[in-house]
């Protein structure tokens, strides 16, 4: 009965969508009224926030909305207050956000009132597991929208600009802040200059939308590429290499993120290759990203094919270490202490690591749930991981709370997610897949939204305008929730 019922929805979606591509995703709504911007603040961003408010605006018509940046202190980072007339914001970015946020509830309908919404992490980054040769691993929507073929090299095209721009676009309207432009299973290539020069081009297209940008890198570069005889973290060559790096990369790179770094797992190179601790390789890497306000993001996915016991190797190599590394040292953990399986608990280090920032890592490709050939909606399990509860510090201590420093002291919170983004025209290999990209993007902002609201919002966003959305939603929904 659910398979047909399923069926019929998505005939019926066919019918409607009038040769719909999918390209526009839940960024498609078309001003009803004129709005007045007010706004003593001129930058790229602020543009961009007054474009989007005038072209989708969809509130009382020949409104006057106030665009104030103001510093308060119940503003956290980039997040915003909003009313009916005024979007208020600590920076240029808080505004953007505040935009979407208040077009996004005229257009679904929502309740606008006086309120304050501040982002539950930090840095909210999207992983793309893009390869140079243009593949993608664990992608099912085509090419990678970063990279080419090796016989276009580092060209960059005025078709790659515009994409970027809605790549960016798209990822400001939820929320997220950063992308990784490469696969954790690097090339050595990726901190040539050449390859810098085309991470410079995307960084420069994603700036005004607050998409910072982050490399995955090998551990190994100072042997692979610096000449260098060894890449051991303690070693003074070894460091002045990755220092003189660093630098490069910040001068082509002013606002450069910092590293993602898979290490000693599946045979990629680490310190253990020296004798050393993933405290010393991951620590060597944070002193040289520090004076440029990087971070490191330390993968904790780490095994062997001998491993006795996979489950528990990140839990046995990382605990022994909890407190050791730099604060701007962030151990990237997989929600199941496995490899995204379709149901497993939460990784034990979620609570355990008390003296050490912890982001999660979340899968919205769907590697082991039917590539893009299935129907498949994330946020519910993602929704029972936030607020699964570690009891580390008694009742009440979810993964969410343990991991945004609502309980642990962090400098710095994150939280990933594994992109699911292809040159695909739909981005994601079918319609309802750009639903958990949509949907990490939300709970990284909010990791107390719901999954049932964040579906109830998507829907309304993609596929019906306003006066429609109330009776056909509502079964949409139900539908969705128990796919």
């Amino acid at each position: 009965m659910k398979k047909t019922l399923v069926f019929l929805i998505l005939i019926s979606t066919t019918f409607n969508l009038h040769a719909e591509d999918g390209h526009l995703l839940w960024l498609r709504a078309k001003s009803t009224g004129k709005v007045t911007i007010v706004c003593f603040s001129k930058s790229s961003t602020i543009a961009i926030a007054k474009q989007e408010l005038e072209q989708s605006w969809q509130g009382k018509n020949g409104a006057k909305l106030l665009l104030t940046i103001k510093k308060s202190k119940a503003i956290k980072g980039d997040g915003f207050k909003i009313s009916e007339n005024e979007i208020q914001a600590n920076t240029e970015l808080g505004i953007l956000y505040g935009a979407y946020e208040l077009l996004r509830r005229q257009q679904t309908g929502e309740a606008i009132q006086n309120e304050i919404c501040n982002p539950s992490y930090e840095r909210r980054i999207l992983n793309h597991w893009d390869n140079l040769d243009g593949s993608v691993e664990r992608g099912y929507a085509g090419k990678s929208i970063f990279w080419h073929d090796m016989e276009k090299g580092y060209a960059v095209t005025d078709n790659d600009r515009i994409l970027w721009k809605e790549y960016a676009r798209a990822n400001a309207s939820i929320g997220i802040n950063g992308a990784v432009l490469n696969n954790v299973n690097s090339s050595k290539l990726m901190l040539t200059t050449e390859c810098l020069q085309k991470v410079k081009a995307i960084s420069e297209v994603m700036r005004p939308y607050g998409i910072k940008t982050y490399l995955s890198v090998k551990f190994s570069s100072p042997t692979l590429i610096g000449g260098l005889k060894t890449s051991d973290p303690l070693n003074s060559e070894v460091i002045k290499w990755w220092k003189d790096k660093a630098k490069e990369i910040h001068k082509i790179i002013p606002d450069f993120g910092g590293f993602l770094i898979k290490a000693n797992s599946e045979g990629e190179p680490g310190p253990q290759d020296f004798g050393r601790t993933h405290a010393d390789g991951a620590n060597m890497l944070a002193d040289v990203v520090k004076p440029y306000g990087g971070i490191i993001m330390w993968r904790a996915f780490v095994y062997e094919i001998n491993s006795k016991d996979r489950a528990a190797q990140a839990y046995n190599e990382f605990m022994p270490l909890d407190g050791q590394f730099r604060d701007n040292v962030i151990i990237q953990v997989k929600n199941g202490p496995v490899d995204f399986q379709p149901r497993e608990p939460f990784n034990p280090l979620f609570g355990a690591m008390k003296k050490t920032s912890v982001m999660p890592e979340l899968q919205i490709t769907q590697e082991y749930l039917g590539h893009s050939e299935q129907l498949v909606y994330l946020a519910k399990m993602w929704e029972e991981f936030l607020k699964s509860d570690t009891h580390q510090e008694g009742v009440g201590s979810t993964v969410a709370r343990t991991t945004d420093a609502s309980i642990f002291p962090q400098k710095h919170t994150a939280i990933a997610g594994v992109a699911n983004i292809g040159l695909d025209t739909n981005w994601c290999g079918h319609h309802f897949a750009q639903s958990n990209w949509y949907a990490f993007g939300r709970m990284a902002w909010n990791n107390q939204i719901t999954s049932e609201k964040i579906a109830d919002e998507w829907l309304k966003l993609t596929f019906y305008p306003i006066e429609e959305k109330d009776s056909k939603v509502s079964d949409w929904k139900k539908t969705f929730l128990n796919l």
